[in-house]
């Protein structure tokens, strides 16, 4: 009774009147990532769980609302598993994002698939400012430019192409030079198969 009372306080106003949402819960509250990751995991248990099992998905993670799902293309098409979710509750529509060219984007990850591998790169969407936490913040440093650079597996191509696109904002946020100076090799610059993925958001 006490979490029902917390969820029906969804009431916002606009333009001097107030409103309460008819389905929902109400965003900013403290309960409703709790209550949002509650209501997911049963719908994967009653509604996915039986095709996670089976062999047409060969792997499935979701990171809150976004999902990633490989997919075996001899079982099934991504047409059906889009409609299969979508049928899952009648207040929930997915939009997926499908595989292109041998990559698709995953939060802020670039997975590509090659023959025997797949690999991976640092994403950013086509609207991105190259806004960045000035080094000068009070924040942790894993929070700032170099850290996806230096703590993902990238190759040494991709790491340098992350790298030329960190100078450029690096010079505009007060990064020391100690920092931005240093190359992803670890030298100073003064120096000198039948798969397919699905993304459901």
């Amino acid at each position: 009774m006490l979490l029902e009372t917390i969820l029906q306080q969804n009431y916002f106003s606009f333009q001097n009147n107030t409103y309460q949402p008819e389905k929902g819960i109400s965003m900013g509250s403290p309960v409703s990532n709790t209550v949002a990751e509650i209501f997911l995991q049963h719908l994967e248990n009653t509604h996915l769980k039986h095709i996670l099992q089976s062999k047409h998905i060969i792997f499935y993670t979701r990171y809150v609302d976004d999902i990633l799902t490989i997919y075996n293309t001899k079982y099934t098409t991504p047409e059906t598993l889009h409609q299969h979710i979508n049928k899952t509750h009648p207040n929930l529509q997915f939009t997926p994002s499908h595989e292109h060219k041998n990559s698709i984007s995953f939060l802020d990850l670039l997975l590509i698939r090659q023959p025997d591998k797949i690999e991976i790169d640092v994403y950013r969407k086509p609207t991105t400012t190259a806004t960045t936490i000035n080094y000068t913040s009070n924040q942790p440093n894993e929070h700032k430019m170099t850290n996806r650079m230096t703590s993902l597996p990238l190759t040494a191509g991709r790491k340098e192409t992350e790298w030329q696109k960190i100078l450029t904002p690096s010079s505009h946020n007060k990064t020391e030079k100690t920092h931005s100076t240093q190359n992803p090799h670890g030298q100073n610059t003064r120096q000198k198969q039948e798969m397919g993925h699905l993304h459901i958001s």
